[in-house]
């Protein structure tokens, strides 16, 4: 898995801050990487999975609908 680090700000959060893991929609190639990913041994991130922030955490939270790229794209619009 990936570190806690907020996907829209980059902030790196420790184990006292109130960050989260967000799963979003799964696109096909994400389907791919769970056929992958089911075999014995295989380790990694799955591609629409997501850490934010607090202060993203929200409207992300409200995304999860979406695919993860899909759901970057309004956050940094958004925040940016």
């Amino acid at each position: 898995m990936k570190p806690p680090i907020c996907e829209v700000c980059s902030k790196r959060m420790g184990e006292n801050d109130e960050c989260k893991l967000l799963y979003f929609k799964k696109g096909p190639n994400d389907l791919k990487w769970d056929k992958k990913a089911s075999k014995l041994g295989f380790t990694g991130h799955p591609p629409y999975a997501a850490w934010f922030c607090p202060k993203h955490l929200e409207k992300a939270q409200n995304l999860t609908h979406l695919t993860l790229p899909e759901a970057i794209r309004i956050l940094k619009k958004d925040f940016g």
